[in-house]
């Protein structure tokens, strides 16, 4: 297991493009935990802080994908860095003004949410042209979802160490310095100016003409909804439980079950369609976001918050080789963003409903949140089995409705499993 990824790594500019992925991306990844803690260190209520979480989310749901089809369009470098660097800004705005200005506060999150650079489109985008295979393709999202997890694992930490050492307001600034620095360490790479999207047809709708494509839309709506209602129902929680570090704990837990979870998945072969295995892993995934409303003492809920991660990064890596196949050709980062774009709404909706239901009902009712999203997930991949069909045997005329862009199997496939 740890040789293969390792390979992985040795290849040129792997490592170099994950890791300025992962760190171009700590801002997105914290910013739930961020905003809550800095705008209730400012007197906020819980709600004030889910709306702007939720402005946040929903702004790089818009911005990420039309940032994506101009990366399709014009290369990285020139829409990336700029981005970021305006993502930025805004949250620096953010942390200047506080709730002084209430405005201004949603006006930066706006600024910082539409900016969001689509790195994790881009890098997905990348692997092909690094990594040659399309075993060792696949096998790279298995490791990218894996190495998403440690980001989510270390990322809160981060934050809530920069909040001990500095402050709230610091740890907003350092942690988006730290995003614009990752977005140029890509960008300055010699794949990410080299490469250019294929051709595509021009239409309006760009990778959502693809019917697989708003399925898994609508799922990972639902599966976005979950993550961002467990943000602020684990600040709740620990407030519940004499604050300090119990939040980062829970979010830490969630984030290191996934890693497990990811690492175990891309080790070994996997029969039979993805878009079958997806739903079998959004199944597992909604019953382990179920017993957080249980809401244990500090001890028990961090064992079912690292329970509760464990098929997060299986179902992730799945959803990018399902996307993959899925994906008009020449919307590959629009495609990919879109996926990003889902959690992103989905996440500021999570956000948004988890505030009065916390204060209505505590952590648990927070947390119950979660598990109505995981269910709602599974719920949308059921009942549209139809239209997240094989690609390659779907048509429409003479033409594909859908393209499978690599046109291979998942890594550790036997010819004979080939999807």
């Amino acid at each position: 297991m740890a040789a293969g990824y390792a390979d992985l790594l040795r290849t040129r500019h792997a490592a170099r493009l994950l890791l300025g992925t992962l760190v171009g991306r700590l801002p997105n990844a914290t910013a739930s935990l961020a905003i809550v803690l800095f705008i209730r260190a400012e007197g906020g209520s819980y709600a004030i802080a889910g709306a702007l979480s939720a402005v946040y989310g929903v702004f790089t749901a818009v911005g990420q994908p039309l940032l994506g089809r101009a990366v399709d369009l014009y290369g990285q470098p020139r829409v990336m860095l700029p981005a970021a660097v305006l993502s930025a800004l805004g949250m620096a705005l953010l942390a200047a003004v506080g709730l002084d200005v209430p405005w201004l506060a949603y006006v930066a999150m706006v600024i910082a949410g539409f900016f969001t650079p689509p790195l994790e489109g881009g890098l997905r985008a990348l692997w092909p042209g690094i990594l040659k295979r399309e075993d060792r393709v696949h096998a790279a999202y298995a490791l990218d979802a894996v190495a998403q997890e440690v980001m989510f694992a270390v990322g809160p930490l981060l934050v809530t160490l920069s909040v001990a050492a500095w402050s709230e307001r610091v740890a907003v600034l350092v942690v988006n310095l730290l995003g614009v620095l990752g977005a140029l360490s890509v960008v300055v790479s010699k794949p990410s100016r080299q490469w250019r999207s294929g051709p595509r047809d021009a239409h309006w709708l760009g990778a959502l003409r693809s019917s697989g494509m708003l399925v898994l839309i609508g799922a990972f709506f639902f599966v976005g909804l979950a993550l961002g209602s467990i943000a602020v129902a684990a600040v709740a929680y620990s407030d519940e439980y004499g604050g300090g570090m119990i939040s980062s704990y829970l979010l830490s837990a969630l984030g290191v079950g996934a890693l497990v979870g990811g690492l175990v998945y891309g080790a070994r072969e996997w029969p039979g369609r993805p878009e079958n295995r997806l739903r079998l892993l959004i199944a597992l995934l909604a019953l382990g976001y179920l017993p957080l409303m249980l809401a244990p003492g500090v001890f028990g809920m961090t064992v079912l918050a690292g329970v509760a991660g464990v098929f997060l990064a299986p179902a992730l890596a799945c959803a990018f080789v399902v996307v993959d196949r899925h994906a008009p050709k020449g919307t590959v980062t629009e495609a990919f963003s879109w996926l990003v774009t889902t959690f992103g709404v989905g996440a500021a909706a999570g956000s948004s409903v988890v505030g009065p239901a916390v204060e209505g009902g505590g952590s648990a009712a927070g947390f119950a949140v979660a598990g109505a999203g995981g269910v709602a997930a599974l719920l949308v991949l059921l009942s549209t089995k139809r239209f997240l069909g094989d690609p390659v045997q779907r048509t429409e005329g003479a033409r594909p409705a859908e393209n499978d862009r690599n046109g291979a199997v998942e890594p550790g496939f036997r010819a004979g499993h080939q999807a």
